[in-house]
């Protein structure tokens, strides 16, 4: 999935360093999950995962990848739903999936607000989707809810099936990487034939936990080996980049504004977009929260100064950072920096007193 500061490219990097210094545990508390890759990897590694995040459509997410422990099965779904080329398919989840890109498009919440065809009246019609990939995504979703409301699937098969949607809708998004504005001309991505895909299902023994909560609420009542940090690095809060995503997770047709259709974020936005609210709240963090280890990653651009997060985790234990070049993220290509092709990640590694 495209995402800022997603750290699918960065977690071996980040895993190999930690490995190095031989920090290791049998748990991780993922304080602002996103895409969930580091948590999805920490469980692969065989750790128990804790994760949370404001954004509903990362809980999705989390429920999908951290939480479930056990490949699809739809069994009170199958029987009901008709499959051509039945036996061409290795998994329940695959054989459900082909069946969602192969039902009737239908005009819903994504097509009249986000498609060209379903908001040419506005003086700046919204070319986030093409009309048919719009109504496709319409239509799955609004089976998937049905079939939650008829009790033919089970809560993991339900968050399951809507993260393979959310994850889909990146590859099919007429956007530049993030959804806080669409293109004027077309992606070649974005008129291709939608997709929905499958996830691949992650197994551990352990009962994991996740949240949609802001997780600040959670430093008291969980207690981890590792804690890992990865805030926003700038003032540009993560709901309105993701509101479409939100908008297709929740699909609650919420009252949207501009000439992007946002919907209301007021409730999920972070204090770590704000320099003053960030330094203080990393302090209350590193001082109150329960754990061994703690790693924050940011990057040479965040709005917390390198110097200032060095004082606050080096009050509370042994701090190395460690810093290590990448691609820039291709939306932040923009402002006084936009030239610079590479950006430095810093790792902060904090071994608790």
């Amino acid at each position: 999935m495209r995402f800022i500061g997603n750290k699918e490219n960065l977690i071996e990097k980040i895993y190999y360093y930690l490995s190095e210094r031989n920090i290791r545990g049998e748990t991780l508390f993922d304080f602002f999950s996103g895409t969930t890759n580091v948590a999805r990897f920490f469980k692969n590694k065989g750790y128990k995962i804790f994760s949370s995040d404001l954004l509903y459509f990362s809980y999705c997410l989390q429920r999908a990848y951290i939480i479930n422990n056990t490949e699809p099965l739809f069994k009170k779904l199958l029987p009901l739903i008709n499959i051509d080329n039945y036996d061409l398919f290795s998994s329940a989840l695959e054989k459900v999936l082909y069946y969602l890109n192969k039902i009737e498009p239908i005009n819903g919440f994504i097509y009249n607000n986000y498609s060209i065809g379903g908001t040419s009246k506005l003086s700046q019609p919204r070319m986030y989707f093409s009309d048919d990939n719009a109504k496709k995504i319409d239509a799955i979703r609004l089976n998937i809810e049905s079939w939650k409301n008829s009790n033919f699937i089970t809560d993991d098969e339900y968050f399951i099936l809507i993260s393979c949607l959310i994850e889909s809708v990146s590859f099919f998004s007429n956007v530049s990487g993030v959804y806080s504005a669409f293109q004027k001309k077309w992606d070649p991505r974005a008129l291709k034939s939608f997709n929905i895909k499958p996830i691949t299902i992650i197994c551990n023994q352990f009962q994991n936990n996740v949240y949609n909560l802001n997780s600040m609420d959670l430093i008291d009542s969980i207690n981890t080996d590792i804690l890992y940090l990865d805030p926003p690095y700038n003032e540009r809060q993560y709901a309105p980049n993701y509101h479409i995503l939100e908008t297709i997770a929740k699909y609650d047709n919420p009252i949207i504004h501009g000439v992007t259709g946002m919907r209301n974020y007021d409730n999920q936005k972070s204090s770590f977009c704000n320099k003053n609210t960030a330094l203080n709240d990393l302090e209350i963090i590193t001082k109150n929260a329960k754990y061994k280890y703690l790693l924050l990653s940011y990057n040479s651009e965040g709005i917390m100064p390198k110097e200032e997060i060095k004082s606050i985790l080096s009050s509370f234990g042994s701090l190395e950072l460690i810093e290590f070049q990448y691609n820039r993220f291709k939306s932040n290509n923009n402002g006084p920096n936009k030239n610079k092709k590479h950006i430095f990640e810093q790792l902060y590694i904090l071994i608790h007193n």
